[in-house]
């Protein structure tokens, strides 16, 4: 076909935050998020954040507006604008956060709320949350909870723990703000005092709402008239828009799209670029010419008929819920079941975002980014396709004989899908699991519709459908034939779900490791529909004498947190173009452990924009750093030691360019033995980093004779991933003489990146000026990887003489720079039957990776912290740190004792079991008391450990809880609930005093305003709103006198790193000492003149030649250990907790609600509560994902193969518990810190293993009722395949043993259908 192209160039048209923009080179490559923030149009729009490049995260979240002149309506929604080809906004207009308001105009309600409710940490996120919730009270000026918690699914924190963003976005709710605990059937609104106990509001005390400005719709922007009069005025036309490499055509009519797919049959057609976008980019596939078909009127169709709807095949998921929510609510409910089945799986199909672009009908030839959209209607839905005449096809075809299905040829188009209404005897149910609960690509989902003869039970047909099974959605349609006929009862159901295994084979290639548990969730699925049919056919306090003007203590907002929410605050990749810039695209080994024979960059240097490429051979001096026997290198030399280690880095004119030259290196690998994966293959081939560690007290092997019981086990712990908001990302700028060097550096350490690209320059630290504003969230993970890529972006500015910007892409960045490390744990423990343990003998194996990093360390903390809570009189404990063919394992939130202290747990639930005591009991029993040692020989005061353990106790009201969890688990067989209360024990120390000292240095200008610096680095935690507390308090002058600049080794040399949780204790008294200088400077002044102001004072030092600028210090704390001996003072202090959890699990498919969780925190006298608590509930959350969600998964050949949010889930809104109430132990004093406070930020991560307990209790419960062997080993993270797993009954029997015809399994499977139609309720789990 001769495409008729307009004469001349394509304009593309459309608005953004008011401003026109008429782009007249639209590339088609090009996706908004990039065009926002990097192209020149008056402003760079940076608000809008990179996260994860696939739609999966939420921080690129804008607005969208388009209008629909037939209706005379505005269409405003949410999208995510790396996912969002420019070409595809003709005719729209575009708000980002900058748009919303600004400091600079006006803070919108929204981003003040965010901000002054501390939903806010590291900010990375806040700019996509704004936007969410924008976008939302755009439609609905007052929305529900409900909307307010589906507009934000698609958003991920890894901050927070969503609580504070929820509060914020509740006051703009029209319903009351009450507590919603439902976990015992009850309203706070309902209950009385005592069991909703006031001082556990928390969140009330932390803001108040009498300061938040109203919301007023008629102030937002308006959509531009232009826009307008265009969609009323001007026909629309084909457009048509040339790139660099690929042709996007958008037809506005149906004939000549089938004539452009005629032409082009290979060319997909993209509507939301959902499916294509991530393949493009993640997968390399590459399509030169494209096809948007979103314009035409045929393919957006909304129309209902006398027996059903009709739906365009281009409306978006969005439009569909919408639609078939209005046909449910005014429809007899007889009418509406196939539309309930649709939209329950449309409820948690992907984040809103991508709902409000993805189309609910995708070619059946590809499969699609978003899960399969599965029907089960044989006869009555039906999709209209198109080849030069119109006809009509039953999904049901489609499908019906799986992949290679050639019912709908490739030049054929989808035009609509015909969705009817249920009849008469017909039911219809969707079911799904996946391993979020929402916005998370399902394991399997199904659609199951069943018509019965009129009057009766028996089956008049039958359909099943499958997706997520094998590459396509497949129709188990022989085994619906063999049933139809027969009576919908128990003696079926052995049968059916036999029948329904064998034809829906699973292969393990399609399937995975996870072929055992999608069998199990088919049939499970097939047993919770036909119980539905068959039930269906049947029937905090601040001391009042404090100044007012004193801030220490009160819940202060963010110092930059309405800066995250305007997107005002900058970070490294937000930082303007230097002139002659370079960007940076690293190129990564693919093999674990080789010889590099050669590297051809010909082809690479080739591409356009390719400026130069570097290598080791580029190093001018040191590339490998020897901080202990095995190198951390920059580049690979002679060869490679893992997956994803740098081999060289392309320098190209834009990161578009870099990365496509990246990928024409050609590297020659020779293979080198042995490839070493997993700690047991370290253990096979006694490969560990030196020294291992070893700690014992008193005697264990005589103990072991003298104990009444023994358990003996072990207990594998996942690694997990950093996945702060913000990717690793440098900027180096050459200076130009002297050989000095400008990087600006998203890290933890910026005194350590100074040391690293100095030795690798060659140059004198004095010559390397770090800086660091602002890092989007850390945990550990920019600490020396963060050293490495600031030597590579260093390397490669010295060579070229070009300033360099290298910003880490998502998948790259999961790939390269490893986690938490991969944890075995062995233990034999000796007890009486009293439940006193008596001796432990344990062994401790880390998966360190390919190089030291913090292995060793990381090793040694989970030695000194393993005992958690208890006193343990004889102990044996070893730990190793395995070195393998894995990218290095680094720090992380907690370093060792989120691992060691689970193991610790795991024990104590095992002599629990053994002994027929509760785990409260036997964690009571053993734990700490009065002039008690640590196994190190350390003394501490565990008293607050045991008020912290009575008040959870206590305000979780955990023993009449756990009574009535009891009665809910025998009323129910197929949801149980469990519940589990954790103690915890957290030391804060850094072993030694060197790491711990910390500089601050303090200038009053002549104007009284205060300029304050210090050494740490705020990634999230407030320590620059805390030193501002602590000068505000130390000068005695407002906190709006002080500001902060950015930390940096040219006004604070030799800082240490910010990390285990001492940021706060040693920069504040850092703080403290040079404010102190400073006014014992100030003092005869003040003495001369008591009723002067501040300003009266500075003018009159300065005039007498005081100094007004002054430096302080804090040697830091007096810790030792010797390993030799075994014992010492590592620590300083100690922080305690308690944790209780209630969860409830759905047996049939291993999937589990976090009900509520009751947190007591004894975190000393806090500076700031509302930081503190957000700190607590932050690292909770963290914890969760550890223990329940986060699975790292690798290839056989060492490849990570979870490198985005698509694969790897984290904790989203939906995951934290429906009641979340966090309270701070009262009067509790701390001598050893900044104002009686505690080190905070890494202690509350182990408490999210008391959701894992309360899990191991729910299904412990499962497997008592039903006979079945009570130990149980349970790993972590505890999924939901484990869950089904432990939780064994006849359909886990049929998929172990499905070749075997055995009566067992279907004796159980009757039985258990006898139970449980009674008490099936049908609810969504």
């Amino acid at each position: 076909m001769a495409l008729q192209e307009p004469a001349g160039a394509e304009e593309l048209l459309f608005y953004v935050n008011g401003r026109k923009i008429i782009e007249k080179n639209a590339d088609p490559e090009e996706m908004l998020l990039s065009y926002l923030r990097k192209r020149p149009f008056s402003v760079r729009l940076t608000g809008t954040k990179y996260g994860c490049g696939g739609g999966g995260c939420g921080a690129c979240t804008v607005m969208i507006s388009t209008y629909e002149p037939a209706s005379k309506k505005i269409r405003h929604y949410s999208a995510n604008a790396c996912l969002l080809p420019i070409c595809s906004l003709h005719g729209a207009a575009v708000t980002t956060v900058e748009g919303v308001g600004s400091t600079k105009t006006r803070v919108h309600p929204v981003q003040e709320r965010l901000a002054k409710c501390h939903g806010s940490q590291c900010g990375f996120c806040s700019p996509g949350m704004v936007m969410s919730i924008y976008t939302l009270l755009r439609n609905h000026p007052e929305p529900t909870s409900e909307q307010m918690i589906a507009a934000l699914a698609g958003n991920l924190c890894r901050c927070t723990g969503y609580r504070p963003i929820l509060d914020a976005c509740k006051t703009f709710c029209k319903e009351s703000i009450c507590c919603q605990r439902k976990a015992n059937g009850k309203c706070c609104l309902d209950q009385d005092d005592s069991l909703f106990d006031k001082e556990e509001k928390v969140s009330t005390r932390l803001f108040s709402t009498d300061e938040f400005q109203p919301l007023d719709p008629t102030q937002e922007l308006i959509f531009p008239p232009e826009l307008m009069r265009i969609a009323e005025n001007q026909p629309k036309r084909t457009l048509v828009f040339h790139g660099e490499r690929m042709t996007w055509i958008s037809p506005v009519s149906l004939d000549e799209l089938v004539d452009l797919k005629a032409a082009h049959p290979k060319a997909p057609l993209v509507v939301g670029n959902t499916s294509v976008g991530p393949e493009m980019k993640f997968k390399g596939v590459f399509h030169p010419i494209v096809v948007a078909p979103a314009r035409i009127p045929d393919l957006n169709v909304v129309k209902c008929t006398d027996d059903g709807l009709t739906v365009g095949a281009a409306c978006s998921l969005s439009l569909v819920k919408d639609i078939l929510t209005n046909a449910i609510s005014e429809l007899p409910e007889e009418k509406t079941k196939v539309f309930h089945a649709v939209l329950q799986q449309l409820r948690t199909l992907g984040g809103e975002q991508i709902r409000n672009v993805a189309e609910p009908f995708p070619s059946p030839h590809t499969r699609s980014h978003l899960p399969e959209k599965t029907f089960a209607d044989e006869e009555h839905v039906k999709g209209s396709q198109v080849e030069g005449r119109k006809r009509q096809v039953p999904l049901s075809d489609i499908f019906a004989d799986g992949a290679g299905n050639d019912t709908i040829m490739p030049e054929e188009i989808l035009v609509s899908v015909h969705i009817p209404h249920s009849r008469q005897g017909e039911y219809v149910s969707a079911f799904r699991q996946a391993p979020r609960r929402e916005n998370a690509l399902p394991i399997i989902n199904a659609g199951m519709r069943v018509l019965f003869e009129e009057g009766t039970d028996i089956i008049k047909d039958l359909s099943i459908f499958c997706g997520g099974a094998v590459s396509t959605t497949v129709s188990a349609k022989q085994a619906c034939g063999t049933l139809i006929g027969r009576h919908w009862n128990e003696q079926i159901l052995d049968e059916a779900c036999r029948l329904i295994l064998k034809e829906i084979a699973l292969s393990g290639s399609a399937s995975g490791e996870k072929a055992d548990y999608k069998k199990t969730l088919i049939v499970s699925f097939f047993y919770r529909f036909f119980l539905e049919v068959l039930q269906s056919l049947t029937t905090m306090d601040i001391d009042p004498s404090q100044s007012p003007q004193d801030p220490v203590g009160r819940p202060i907002m963010h110092q930059s947190g309405i800066k995250h929410a305007t997107g005002e605050a900058v970070y490294v990749a937000d930082l303007p173009s230097v002139d002659g810039e370079l960007f940076l695209a690293v190129v990564t080994s693919s093999r674990a452990h080789a010889k590099i024979v050669s590297i051809d960059t010909s082809e690479a240097l080739k591409g356009p924009g390719v400026f130069d490429i570097v290598t080791a051979h580029d190093v001018p001096a040191t590339n490998e750093f020897y901080y202990s026997d095995d190198p951390e290198i920059i580049f690979a030399r002679k060869e490679v030691i893992c997956v994803g280690q740098i081999v060289c880095a392309v320098a190209a004119d834009s990161d578009v360019h870099a990365k496509q030259a990246a990928a024409k290196v050609k590297i020659e690998y020779e293979v080198l033995e042995p490839v070493i994966l997993t700690i047991e293959e370290a253990i096979k081939h006694n490969s560990f980093f030196e020294p291992k560690r070893k700690l014992e007290q008193g005697n264990v092997d005589q103990a072991f004779e003298t104990v009444d019981d023994i358990i003996e086990g072990e207990i594998c712990i996942g690694g997990q991933e950093h996945f702060y908001l913000e990717t690793q990302s440098v900027l180096a700028v050459p200076k130009g003489e002297d050989r000095e060097m400008d990087v600006y550096v998203s890290t933890q350490h910026p005194a350590f990146i100074q040391e690293m690209v100095a030795a690798s320059l060659g140059v004198p630290a004095n010559r390397i000026m770090c800086h660091v504003k602002r890092v989007g969230g850390a945990f550990g993970g920019k600490l020396l990887k963060a050293g490495l890529l600031a030597c590579v972006a260093a390397v490669a500015a010295n060579k070229t003489s070009r300033a360099v910007r290298l910003i880490l892409s998502r998948g790259d960045d999961m790939l390269i720079t490893g986690g938490r490390h991969p944890f075995l744990g062995k233990y034999k423990v000796g007890f009486m039957n009293d439940g006193r343990i008596k001796a432990v003998d344990a062994q401790y194996y880390i998966n360190g990776g390919c190089t030291p990093d913090e292995s060793v360390v990381v090793a040694e903390v989970a030695l000194l912290k393993m005992d958690n809570a208890y006193k343990i009189p004889n102990l044996r404990c070893w730990a190793y740190a395995c070195k393998t063919n894995l990218p290095s394992n680094t720090a992380f939130r907690g370093f060792g004792f989120p691992q060691s202290a689970l193991v610790t747990e795991t024990w104590i639930t095992g002599v629990a079991d053994k002994t027929g005591l509760s785990p409260e009991k036997i964690r009571e029993i053993n734990m700490y008391k009065e002039n008690e040692q640590t196994h190190f020989k350390q003394k501490l005061d565990p008293q607050n450990l045991k008020r912290c353990w009575n008040e959870c106790v206590e305000k979780s009201a955990f023993y009449s809880r756990k009574a009535a969890v009891s009665e809910f688990n025998k009323q129910n067989y197929w949801k149980k609930k469990g519940i589990a209360i954790v103690p915890m024990k957290f030391p804060f120390g850094m072993g030694t005093r060197y790491l711990s000292q910390a500089a601050a240095l303090v200038h009053i200008y002549t104007d009284g305003s205060v300029l304050l610096t210090h050494g740490g680095i705020e990634m999230g935690q407030g320590i620059h709103t805390k030193m501002i507390q602590v000068a505000s308090r130390e000068l005695n002058i407002p906190m709006s006198c002080i500001h902060f600049c950015e930390t940096s080794t040219t006004t604070v040399p030799n800082a240490c790193a910010s990390v285990g949780s001492a940021g706060t204790d040693v920069n504040g008294m850092a703080v403290k000492d040079a404010c102190q200088t400073l006014l014992k400077r100030l003092q005869p002044i003040i003495n001369q003149n008591p009723e002067g102001t501040w300003n009266d004072w500075i003018k009159e030092a300065f005039e007498q030649s005081v100094s007004l600028s002054a430096t302080g210090y804090f040697r830091g704390y007096d810790e030792t250990m010797d390993w030799d001996k075994g014992e010492g003072q590592p620590f300083t202090y100690f922080l305690y907790g308690a944790a209780c959890s209630e969860v409830e699990i759905n047996c049939l498919t291993g999937d589990h609600k976090n009900l509520r969780t009751d947190i007591v925190m004894d975190i000393g006298c806090s500076i700031n509560p509302a930081v503190d608590i957000g700190q607590i509930e932050g690292a909770f959350v963290q914890g969760i994902g550890l223990y329940t969600m986060e699975e790292l998964k690798y290839s056989p050949e060492g490849v990570l193969c979870t490198r985005g949010p698509d694969q790897y889930k984290i904790p989203a809104v939906c995951d934290i518990p429906e009641q979340f109430s966090v309270s701070l132990l009262p009067s509790s004093q701390n001598p050893y810190a900044i104002y009686a406070s505690k080190g905070i930020g890494e202690a509350g991560l182990f408490l999210g293993c008391s959701v894992f307990f309360a899990l191991r209790d729910a299904v412990t419960r499962v497997r008592a009722e039903r006979g079945l062997k009570k130990s149980l080993a349970l790993n972590s993270p505890l999924t939901a395949e484990q869950i089904r797993a432990g939780c064994a009954d006849g359909f886990t029997g049929m998929v172990t043993n499905d070749e075997s015809a055995s009566s067992t399994p279907g004796a159980t499977s009757v039985c258990m259908a006898n139970q449980s139609a009674q008490d099936w309720n049908g609810t969504e789990n």
